[in-house]
């Protein structure tokens, strides 16, 4: 990539612009099993292998299975009796669970360990008879599954003033819990005026945002001060890589959310000289290598790596695939 030849176009003066690579960016470990389930269930089961929704929120990760034999569906109703459907990421409700096994289908699960962890939690708090607020997006889909676990008994907010409308019938026996891919700041003001309001409220036993969506968010804050604008290379259904977006704003830097480099702006780089890059965690490196080539043509011709955070998580895939 970077032995790419350059052409420096008129939105970079006479000296050349830096591109600042943030790191972490990119898949985090929940993505990557994810995505070799698929391809493994297709390499050992054969075709087809539906999907139940987008296996991880990038568009381009999606084609590329789908060009490997994933037939990827909405609902469980499109696949056949008897036959392999895998459960994205973002988790299903039991309801889900249900269905497929009413149509016996079997089930490979990619749901994320982390969000599992999420629901097993609302699921014990449930039996303890606590009241659960649950912060997330209303319509993402692991929200939609989640909330699944126990509908009727758990309460959705999204922002600070819900909080103000909220209505428990025991606030000593309260617990909040969270999406994973919540915007850590954001998120602890909710948290704030949460135990304002209801000094008893429980926290999960462990943080609920992820980790990968935690290190991402600390290294844009980190250089958000150093660079004239920020690219986050991401789907715009992707909840972590909005996060990216709002958090290096909030930092107060420049910044918009791109799927690809066909999508950056000529008039966003002008009078840029340092430009971060940073990716969603279900973004393919791939296309951040296309957005360096991409700026690289047009003089920005100094790379930097910004390793923020080391990471080095591993989930095990589920039993049935493993070799």
């Amino acid at each position: 990539m970077l032995e790419e030849k350059v052409e420096t176009s008129q939105s970079v003066a006479e000296k050349p612009g830096t591109l600042l690579l943030l790191g972490p960016r990119g898949f985090c470990a929940g993505v990557v099993r994810a995505i070799d389930i698929v391809r493994l269930a297709l390499e050992k089961l054969g075709r087809p292998v539906y999907v139940r929704k987008e296996i991880v929120h990038n568009r381009y990760v999606v084609d590329e299975l789908a060009e490997q034999g994933a037939i990827f569906i909405e609902e469980l109703d499109e696949a056949p009796e008897g036959s392999v459907v895998i459960f994205s990421a973002h988790g299903v409700s039991p309801a889900v669970r249900q269905l497929a096994r009413e149509r016996k289908l079997r089930v490979i699960d990619a749901t994320c360990p982390l969000v599992t962890k999420v629901h097993l939690e609302l699921i014990r708090y449930v039996r303890e008879n606590y009241s659960v607020v649950l912060i997330g997006h209303r319509d993402h889909d692991e929200v939609i599954g989640t909330l699944g676990e126990a509908p009727g008994r758990v309460q959705l907010i999204t922002s600070v003033e819900d909080v103000e409308n909220l209505q428990v019938p025991d606030p000593e026996r309260l617990v909040y819990l969270t999406q994973t891919t919540l915007s850590v700041d954001d998120t602890a003001e909710i948290v704030a005026k949460l135990k304002e309001r209801f000094p008893a409220i429980s926290a999960p036993p462990a943080e609920d945002i992820c980790y990968a969506t935690q290190n991402r968010q600390t290294a844009v804050k980190t250089v958000a001060s150093q660079i004239d604008l920020l690219l986050v290379v991401g789907a715009r259904n992707s909840s972590n890589s909005n996060r990216l977006v709002e958090v290096a704003k909030h930092a107060g830097a420049r910044a918009y959310l791109v799927n690809n480099f066909h999508e950056i702006q000529p008039q966003w780089l002008s009078g840029c000289r340092r430009i971060g890059i940073t990716a969603g965690a279900s973004t393919p490196e791939v296309l951040v290598e296309e957005v360096v080539a991409h700026l690289k043509k047009r003089g920005y011709t100094h790379i930097e790596d910004a390793n923020i955070i080391q990471e080095d998580v591993r989930f095990a895939l589920p039993t049935e695939l493993r070799a």
